[in-house]
């Protein structure tokens, strides 16, 4: 008995064997992939489920079923993450460029064409006040060349002072190279003409003195400040030498409530040019000077 059942349980389990095997036998390949892709996708889904429920957190996301990015080259993947950061890059690298750019192109302004200058002192009250800040032309210096802007009666200059080279002052130009200037009862007269002077305040001008007339050599400006009762300038010093200005007053900056252009007093237009006069106190006017 003990064999006999043996021996039915062998052939039992060699009849499931066969059934098993003739059933695989009768699948095409196709189906049993299938099968297999099934049971792998079932797999897949129930691991991330568990790994979801025990709370475990991956940097990238599942695949998608079986594809992968990988697996056709014509897929463009997306990452808005590292072509934010890229654009921040390029963006900071054309920023700091165009920073130096503008920092050079600054420091050449200021080398060449303009200079910022602080005006101290009242010597030209009502016009300028002690404290403000002008930007000046300093182009004025290479007056010799064409392009380069040239010094007018009327204009507003600073220079070095004659006197002492390390003090800045700041005036109004009244005499070109070539005129004749005189101050007779307060009037300034240039080459026998009296000027103009609307920019003056009556109150900051009481004194009525007068000055002999002095011929302003070439290469030379005669000088005055607008406050005529309290101002150094070339009624006491002489003249200023050309080379000695070195800037043309151009904008008002600060105080910002005052900000303008400074522009010259354009009145004395008709005033004659000096190349043919010329009269110092060691000649005595002539009637037709008057």
């Amino acid at each position: 008995m003990p064999v006999k059942g043996r021996q039915g349980s062998l052939r039992s389990l060699s009849a499931v064997g066969l059934t098993c095997r003739q059933t695989t036998d009768n699948l095409d390949l196709p189906s049993a992939l299938a099968v297999k892709d099934t049971k792998i996708d079932r797999l897949s889904s129930l691991g991330y489920h568990l790994r979801l429920m025990f709370g475990k957190k991956f940097s990238q996301p599942p695949p998608f079923g079986t594809i992968h990015p990988d697996d056709d080259t014509d897929i463009d993947v997306q990452r808005p993450k590292d072509a934010a950061r890229k654009h921040l890059w390029q963006e900071s690298r054309l920023l700091f460029r165009d920073l130096i750019f503008a920092l050079m192109l600054l420091a050449l302004v200021m080398v060449f064409i303009v200079q910022p200058v602080k005006v101290e002192g009242t010597s030209m009250l009502p016009y300028l006040h002690d404290g403000e800040r002008i930007f000046v032309n300093k182009l004025v210096y290479y007056d010799d060349y064409r392009w380069a802007p040239k010094i007018y009666r009327g204009d507003i200059v600073v220079f070095w002072f004659p006197e002492d080279p390390s003090k800045s002052y700041i005036k109004r130009v009244i005499g070109l190279p070539g005129d004749t200037v005189e101050v007779h009862d307060g009037h300034v007269r240039v080459n026998g003409r009296d000027m103009d002077e609307a920019y003056l305040d009556p109150q900051l001008n009481m004194s009525r003195p007068n000055r002999p007339p002095v011929y302003v050599k070439p290469g030379y400006y005669f000088v005055m400040g607008d406050n005529r009762d309290n101002s150094s300038d070339s009624r006491i010093w002489g003249l200023v030498p050309k080379k000695y200005i070195y800037g043309k007053a151009l904008f008002r900056y600060w105080p910002l409530t005052h900000a303008t252009l400074i522009s010259r007093d354009t009145h004395n237009s008709a005033v004659p040019a000096g190349q043919n006069y010329r009269r110092d106190a060691s000649n005595p006017p002539d009637s037709d000077d008057r």
